[in-house]
């Protein structure tokens, strides 16, 4: 009996999973050839060749759903504009701001023609300073603007000045020079454009650098989006009648839709609430609001608790759904990171443990994880919500960073002149300091840390002082990173600070480090000193083999001299004479040879009385002064060690202190 003839049914079944896989057109188109390999009738071969090409041309369509879906989300925040405002001189500035913030062009402006006057003007600037450019007329053809208007072309120059291909005149080449432009990138503003036209210019819109600049055909690309939504935004504020009659006529339409399909009016409500979403959180970020306030807008429209985490795991935000705050616990690091590796692999949310996570990324680094608290996964609608309010909150950590970093570089620049020269301007420094935002008269622990992985070092502590309740700053000086942290206290304190920045900077950057602390200390000269002090006590540590530990100068006390390769012998002494020489200096007194003779004599106050030629009542008094000026436990045993060693160099090195004649 004959063998039956293959089938074509298993080839159609594999068209339909390789579908469902997402898989690539060479294997969908690999099935034909495997049919007609395993000996398919003609009839039925033919029947899976022709759902072959049914199946990519799914395919085709179903990949450009998704590019379209990735070029609508890449214009979310410039739409959102759109959206939040019918003022037209409103959505006109947020284009422009948004075209400078985008580009980061020095300024940006967009500029309108005057029917009447038969030229154009300036509409709208952004970063300008020049009146005299800000109130500029160009006639048709005039400059690279009138080039882009004559042409409905964008074009761009790294050297305006020196440009050819624009008709130069004395007016344009005056207000351009008035601003200090140089590199400029112009977009026409067309409405009515189509295939095989170019449209009628309306307008045309601009971004410019006070420096050469050459301009990437993705950033002309960009601002081409943008002059499209400004090109729309204008040809709807021209037409508002015929607007609102047509949104009459369409929300009459989707009355008409909703009575006849029960689905239609679930996918409008669906649609209403997202777009509703979308306000808000575009509203959020227009607003320069925070992250917690993107964390309660979320809770609240998806009804359920909802914390922030940096990669560490520390909260950064905790909100219920009616906006309240609660105190959220520090999350697994490991947990958080592979919820979020798996977000950012899968590019959605993930539903794990009863939570629901979202990688919020930048690039490939993990900036936070949105964690929403409830048992059920969300539908589609949510999860794009949710994914979209995580892509907010990495848009404004991200500013919240390049904010803080540049302070952070700007204050670095005043902590290093401190610590190189502190003694030249000593006011000025704090005059600095105060329109920076720093106090230096306050009191403040002063961090000295150092790693192996030095590269790495600075990087963490920017995200040590950015991630966490700390107040300070941070700034590279002589191989180490210092740190200056706004808190007033004792050595404990300076000890606690130091021990815990090493712990936390050594995660950061995945390397051991070594912290030493000094202070509190308050005005430049002090600051000064305790860095001083803090660098001996790390060379100190560094010497014990203390490698990733924290520790300050009055825990490891006159051993941060001796071990300290005795640089700053001078600051010693007086840390710990400093009082007594500071007295005899001013009264001609000596204390600090009576406890010299004291300690020489073995605590005797007969024998000492006889080495000062003086009556032992007198040595008494001395010492109740001493005793004033260091505190009671100058005589035991560890304090009295470290005296008698700051004597003992005072002898050898003739050390004054700060301020005695």
């Amino acid at each position: 009996m004959p063998e039956p003839l293959p089938s074509a049914a298993p080839h159609l079944r594999r068209l339909f999973d390789l579908l469902a896989d997402d898989a690539p057109a060479e294997a969908l188109g690999a099935v034909s050839s495997q049919a007609r390999g395993d000996g398919v009738p003609a009839e039925e071969l033919a029947e899976v060749e022709r759902a072959t090409a049914t199946a990519l041309r799914i395919r085709g369509a179903l990949r450009q759903h998704r590019r379209r879906e990735l070029q609508l989300t890449a214009l979310f925040d410039t739409a959102g504009d759109l959206a939040a405002s019918r003022d037209l001189d409103d959505v006109l500035k947020a284009i422009v701001r948004r075209a400078r913030m985008l580009l980061g062009t020095d300024t940006a402006y967009l500029t309108l023609p005057d029917e009447e006057a038969g030229d154009t003007y300036m509409r709208v600037t952004d970063g300008s300073v020049s009146v005299l450019f800000q109130r500029l007329r160009l006639e048709l053809g005039e400059g690279l603007g009138g080039l882009v208007a004559q042409t409905a072309s964008p074009y761009a120059t790294p050297d305006y000045r020196t440009d050819e291909r624009f008709r130069h005149t004395r007016n344009i080449n005056a207000g351009v020079l008035d601003e200090g432009l140089v590199a400029i990138l112009g977009v026409p503003l067309l409405l009515g454009s189509s295939r095989g036209g170019t449209g009628k210019v309306i307008g045309v819109l601009f971004a410019a650098d006070r420096a050469p600049r050459v301009f990437s055909p993705d950033e002309v690309a960009l601002l081409c989006s943008l002059a499209a939504h400004a090109a729309i935004a204008i040809d709807t504020a021209r037409a508002l009648a015929d607007t609102t009659a047509a949104l009459a006529e369409l929300a009459e339409a989707n009355a008409e839709l909703a009575e006849a399909n029960a689905s239609v009016r679930a996918h409008s409500a669906a649609m209403q609430r997202a777009e509703e979403s979308h306000d808000r959180l575009t509203d959020l970020v227009l607003r320069g609001r925070d992250v917690k306030d993107v964390a309660a807008a979320v809770a609240g429209l998806l009804d359920s608790p909802l914390t922030i985490h940096d990669p560490g795991g520390r909260p950064l935000a905790a909100v219920r759904p009616d906006g309240s705050g609660f105190a959220a616990d520090s999350m697994d690091a490991g947990w958080l990171a592979e919820a979020a590796e798996e977000s950012r692999t899968g590019a959605r949310a993930v539903h794990r443990d009863g939570r629901v996570v979202c990688a919020v990324l930048a690039g490939q680094e993990l900036l936070a994880g949105l964690v929403l608290h409830r048992g059920r996964a969300l539908d589609d609608s949510d999860r794009r919500l949710f994914e979209r309010s995580a892509v907010v909150t990495g848009l404004l950590l991200l500013l919240r960073r390049t904010v803080a970093e540049t302070e952070n570089r700007i204050r670095g620049e005043l902590i290093a002149d401190l610590l190189t020269d502190a003694g030249r301007d000593p006011a000025g420094l704090a005059e600095r300091g105060r329109r920076l935002g720093i106090d230096l008269d306050r009191p403040h622990l002063l961090l000295v840390a150092e790693t192996g992985a030095r590269e790495r070092l600075a990087p963490a502590a920017m995200r040590y002082l950015f991630g966490g309740d700390i107040q300070g700053v941070s700034a590279e000086h002589a191989g180490t990173v210092v740190l200056l942290i706004e808190g007033a206290g004792d050595g404990a304190d300076a000890g606690r600070a130091a021990r815990s920045a090493a712990a936390q900077l050594g995660q950061l950057a995945q390397s051991p480090v070594t912290v030493a602390a000094a202070g509190p200390a308050g005005g430049p000269r002090e600051l000064a000193a305790a860095y001083g002090e803090a660098a001996r006590c790390l060379r100190a540590m560094r010497v014990l083999g203390r490698t990733g530990e924290g520790a300050c100068v009055e825990e490891l006390g006159f051993l941060g001299v001796v071990l300290g390769n005795a640089q700053d012998v001078d600051g010693f002494v007086t840390a710990a004479l400093g009082p007594l020489l500071e007295y005899d200096a001013q009264r001609g007194t000596h204390l600090v040879r009576t406890l010299g003779a004291y300690f020489a004599a073995g605590g005797s106050l007969i024998r000492a009385k006889d080495e000062l030629h003086v009556h032992v009542n007198t040595v008494v008094q001395r010492l109740d002064r001493i005793q004033v000026l260091l505190g009671r436990d100058w005589n035991e045993p560890d304090r009295a060690l470290e005296l008698q060693l700051a004597l003992r160099l005072h002898l050898l090195s003739g050390t004054r202190p700060a301020g005695t004649r």
